[in-house]
């Protein structure tokens, strides 16, 4: 009968204005939620056959729900360095575990960057979800794969231990008296033998005493200091030339190589051109001349030089810059010293740059890279299911996700200290509030005009 299927068309209609209620109920409830995507009912109508011609039976209609995860919200600045935004396309890749993941383990897909570190140093959401990555190897490289979650893992940044430099690098700035008289100990000097300028650094009476120094701090494999001095004693030999060594304070830090006396590093000449620049090429101080200006100092197991056995040091090689070391008519001074390196540090912040890069940095000015964010993206991610906590799990519809690097691919670049806001628009839904209030007391008022109906069809017999 035509007054029954209006009757269930009524209730059809109440059925589907709830849903949209219900939708639109979430979308105001998470107007501030962060990277929250706002859904829609949208509604289609249902035909029934017509069997007979001349008569009609109701349909009804049935609420479709939509989601809008695709929409970009807008991306706001927050004031925690580890608050990230995808400004694009695409998720970051979350668990609900830090520790002890597995391949078997389910991995969710959120755009809710709300991060920040927990007790025990993982990155996690204010839904409690752990932020997966790429762990750095050891080479400083990352083992990416597009389609394999199980290379990924959860991205923690303090258990790191403190952070060593040792010195590769130092630069010296500084000028020689070229007006240095040759000191009358100059003719029985002898680098190789007790008179060297090493020995009198030491200690040894018949040590020979330079006419300058230029002492150096360099950090070594463990982060400790040790000092190096390089002196210098004015040739009879040559107006343009002095003779230098370079060494370690105290001496008892080198093991000397053979030919060196205790502490030795380097020993030889350097020279000097007319105007005052160093002639590099015919500087023999490391070697032959003209060789790279570069210590090398070995390992307690290899070849001499090398730091003393006792020690426990790692092997060195220390490049220095001497492009400004001088000879001009001015006092003999040091004008600056600088070397990399740096001693133990502890974490004093983390960073994340748009490409995805966590580092952690030192109180001693390292950087640390520790993994790099992964970003999965889907060819439909309007057709992801939603989870708790604001996050999504794969379904047909979405289609296969592939994982790509920041910014690569397709793939939104990540904006560090940022916040994707909720693309909830409180206008729209109160309008919407209106209209399916109204839509739902119309569809009641069919079921109450039915029920007359069949009242007077009932009330016909009497």
């Amino acid at each position: 009968m035509s007054i029954n299927s209006a009757l269930l068309s009524g209730v059809s209609g109440l059925v589907a204005n709830s849903s949209a209620l219900a939708a639109i109920s979430d979308n105001i409830a998470n107007v501030n939620t962060v990277a929250y995507k706002r859904n829609q009912v949208n509604f289609a109508n249902v035909v029934t056959a017509q069997a007979v011609k001349g008569k009609y039976s109701a349909g009804g209609v049935q609420g479709i729900t939509r989601q809008f995860v695709s929409t970009q919200g807008l991306i706001q600045s927050s004031g925690s360095a580890t608050d990230l935004a995808i400004s694009g396309d695409g998720f970051f890749i979350v668990t609900d575990k830090g520790a002890g993941l597995t391949a078997s383990d389910a991995r969710a897909f959120t755009r809710q960057g709300s991060f920040s570190v927990d007790a025990d140093g993982y990155l996690v959401n204010d839904s409690k979800l752990y932020l997966q990555g790429w762990p750095v190897q050891s080479d400083g490289s990352f083992d990416i794969n597009p389609s394999d979650l199980s290379k990924m893992t959860a991205i923690n940044v303090k258990n790191l231990g403190a952070a060593v430099a040792p010195t590769q690098n130092v630069s010296i700035s500084a000028n020689l008296d070229k007006g240095t008289v040759v000191s009358s100990v100059e003719g029985a000097y002898n680098p190789a033998s007790t008179n060297s300028m090493a020995d009198y650094a030491a200690g040894v009476a018949t040590g020979t005493k330079p006419d300058f120094t230029i002492e150096m701090n360099v950090v070594d494999s463990t982060g400790g200091s040790r000092k190096l001095t390089m002196a210098f004693l004015k040739s009879s030999g040559n107006p343009n030339e002095w003779h230098a060594e370079i060494y370690a304070e105290p001496a008892s830090d080198v093991t000397a190589a053979a030919g060196f006396e205790p502490g030795q590093l380097a020993k030889g000449l350097v020279t000097f051109n007319q105007d005052g620049s160093i002639d590099l090429a015919n500087t023999d101080l490391f070697g032959a001349p003209g060789a790279t200006p570069q210590l090398t100092i070995d390992s307690s197991t290899g070849a001499a030089p090398m730091w003393a056995a006792g020690l426990g040091l790692a092997a060195q090689t220390i490049d220095l810059d001497l492009n400004k070391l001088t000879q001009y008519a001015s006092t003999s001074t040091v004008n600056a010293i600088g070397t990399d390196g740096a001693g133990p540090g502890n974490i004093v912040a983390i960073n994340v740059d748009e490409s995805g890069i966590v580092s952690a940095v030192y109180d001693n000015s390292q950087i640390r890279t520790i993994a790099k964010v992964g970003i999965a993206t889907f060819p439909n991610p309007d057709g992801l299911a939603q989870v708790s906590g604001n996050a999504y799990r794969p379904t047909l519809d979405a289609g296969n996700y592939v994982i790509k690097e920041a910014g690569v691919g397709g793939a939104g670049k990540i904006s560090p200290s940022s916040l994707e806001a909720s693309t909830v628009d409180l206008s729209s839904e109160f309008t919407g509030l209106i209209q399916t209030q109204k839509a739902y007391s119309a569809s009641s008022k069919i079921i109450t005009t039915a029920d007359q109906m069949l009242e007077e069809l009932i009330n016909i017999k009497r």
